[in-house]
């Protein structure tokens, strides 16, 4: 089979009631880009009968992989272990919970498509999420922004199209999914915000409050601010000197005068 242009990653743990309708509602939204793509469904560990779910519809759809984690190992994990069984040169992200529309990837899809960054990352326009989760996440965008120097709108937005070799290729770690504009440009990438909807939870928990979100959120943040910090820059030289413009030879030594 041909390698896809876009492979979706989407990483889950005990979502069995939203996985039937998020499909549904996907598949014809990746129909509608014109190009190749597939998903990769990746279960964290679940307890609840959603491996069997989608067993079933990777059984009816080609384009459909599952990866079974032998464990919840976490978030940033089962991102990674998506992006290396996945083959397309772009990769997408989602939750499965159905609080992503799965139709505003047209729109992200269309700026990459169209070259105008090298990553495009969601805004949550109108948040669905309950006060205590909208307080959490502002904090913690308020002090990753100042702590990092890189300012990101909606770091907790899970709906983004990015290389998969820039994610591959950025630093790996527990908890880098909070992070990943950030880590995407350290390895190079431009990265863009939209604007992006969000809808109330269909079925199912949510697996954050703020014990794993705010505090272990903090708690990472200052392995990206070590990481910022210690990252190597340089800049090199033209191979052969210019005594105009040379720090070296440009000047006058001591021994001249």
């Amino acid at each position: 089979m041909e390698a896809p242009d876009l492979s979706v990653v989407i990483p889950l743990v005990d979502e069995a009631p939203n996985l039937a309708s998020l499909h549904a509602e996907l598949v014809p939204v990746l129909e509608s880009l014109g190009t190749r793509w597939e998903i990769l469904y990746v279960d964290d560990g679940s307890r609840d009968h959603g491996p069997h779910i989608l067993a079933e519809i990777v059984r009816l759809e080609p384009r459909v992989r599952l990866v079974r984690l032998a464990r919840n190992y976490g978030q940033s994990t089962a991102l990674i272990a998506g992006a290396e069984s996945a083959r397309g040169r772009w990769m997408a992200t989602l939750d499965a919970d159905g609080q992503n529309d799965p139709a505003d990837l047209v729109g992200l899809w269309r700026e990459i498509a169209g070259g105008r960054a090298d990553a495009v990352t969601g805004v949550r326009v109108a948040r669905a999420d309950s006060r205590i989760r909208r307080f959490s996440s502002g904090v913690a965008n308020r002090v990753r922004d100042r702590l990092t120097g890189d300012p990101v709108t909606d770091v907790g937005c899970s709906l983004r199209i990015f290389p998969r070799a820039s994610l591959l290729a950025a630093p790996r770690f527990e908890g880098m999914h909070r992070f990943l504009p950030t880590l995407l440009r350290m390895t190079g990438c431009t990265v863009v915000e939209r604007a992006v909807h969000h809808r109330p939870r269909r079925g199912g928990r949510s697996k954050y409050g703020i014990g794993n979100r705010l505090w272990r959120g903090l708690a990472d943040l200052l392995v990206v601010r070590r990481l910022l910090r210690r990252r190597i820059e340089y800049a090199v030289l033209p191979s052969e000197p210019n005594p105009a413009t040379d720090p070296i030879h440009g000047k006058e030594s001591a021994d001249d005068r």
